[in-house]
């Protein structure tokens, strides 16, 4: 049964990986996020636009949220992001009591992955070495923009 579930959350992982790709394409930060129900239903996928659209609030699991349109409730639903969320979307996934994140990497940054687990939140870390080669490759590219999106100078 448990390897059933992974597959499932790795295809569901795979559209967060082509919204990282595609946000790559573009010149952006790879970092991509989708939207499912418990069911697997799609309701929304994302990516990182800070550098495309020059908007700081941006990130990969905000505009996932956002494509999803409004909910009446998120509790059904699962967040899947290739990066570890950062506390901003952390913060988002509090807030609309996201009950279950799939993370397809921390190596690269844990952003908020141990607080969420502290308030309840189920975090699965596929540790995909696809998310960690992608993103690692970019930061060593682009430390300064990669600093940037997560708040250092």
């Amino acid at each position: 049964m448990k390897s059933a579930k992974f597959s499932h959350y790795k295809q569901m992982l795979d559209i967060a990986i082509q919204e990282a790709q595609d946000g790559l394409d573009e010149g952006g930060i790879p970092i991509g996020a989708a939207l499912f129900l418990e069911n697997g239903t799609l309701l929304g996928k994302g990516r990182n636009g800070r550098i495309q659209k020059s908007d700081p609030s941006l990130h990969g699991e905000t505009d996932a949220f956002r494509n999803a349109g409004r909910q009446r409730s998120y509790s059904n639903t699962i967040m899947v992001t290739t990066l570890a969320p950062c506390w901003y979307c952390s913060g988002l996934i509090r807030q609309f009591n996201i009950k279950k994140v799939v993370v397809g990497e921390s190596v690269n940054f844990s952003g908020g992955v141990d607080w969420l687990k502290e308030i309840g939140v189920e975090i699965i870390d596929l540790n995909s070495k696809t998310c960690i080669t992608m993103l690692e490759n970019y930061i060593q590219k682009n430390p300064d923009v990669w600093n940037e999106d997560i708040g250092e100078e």
